[in-house]
């Protein structure tokens, strides 16, 4: 728990700062010094292109009131960071959240990405699911005017079937103990 606040402690820095950078900001130049971070051509480039701000037609001024955006929030945060903000519990809580979370959201899209790429759904199953909605009275379309959803239907409901089975599988390979006890004294 220790290092991953120590973790955070560092990642908000160089994140929410920008005082860190990447190879390929390194090659950058600095349009802007705040305190003791950097903001790059690179930075400023990357977070105009997604605002507000790249819509406007005199892309020079619009580019100079997003930068003053940019040196307004290091000020802010620079400030956060000079009263120790960035070393509150809940600031490092919510870090350690957002990350996990962050993360969890990645590695399921890589492995929905991945199951997505090996799943091999037939007429067949397509079939299956249509003649079960058929007897149940829940379409009286026919069978190629509903394929398409149909077919979708069977990929999502495979696709869970085999995120299932991974979740299971990591269960198998992972000691995990869960204290009843503790569980139900929880009020």
């Amino acid at each position: 728990m220790m290092r991953s606040r120590a973790f955070g402690v560092l990642l908000s820095f160089f994140v929410l700062c920008g005082c860190g950078s990447s190879a390929s900001k390194d090659a950058s130049p600095i349009i802007a010094k705040v305190g003791g971070c950097n903001i790059s051509a690179a930075e400023l480039e990357e977070g105009f292109a997604t605002s507000a701000f790249s819509a406007r037609p005199d892309k020079l001024q619009a580019r100079r009131d997003y930068l003053e955006t940019l040196v307004n929030q290091k000020l802010i945060l620079l400030d956060a960071q000079k009263k120790g903000m960035d070393k509150a519990p809940d600031f490092l809580n919510s870090i350690e959240r957002f990350w996990a979370q962050s993360l969890l959201t990645v590695a399921l899209g890589q492995k929905s990405v991945e199951l997505r790429r090996e799943l091999k759904v037939g007429d067949g199953d397509v079939r299956k699911i249509y003649d079960g909605m058929v007897k149940e009275g829940a379409t009286t379309k026919s069978f190629e005017e509903v394929y398409p959803q149909l077919k979708w239907r069977a990929e999502k409901e495979m696709e869970t079937l085999r995120l299932n089975e991974w979740m299971e599988g990591l269960r198998k390979n992972t000691a995990v103990s869960i204290d009843e006890q503790a569980l139900k004294a929880l009020k």
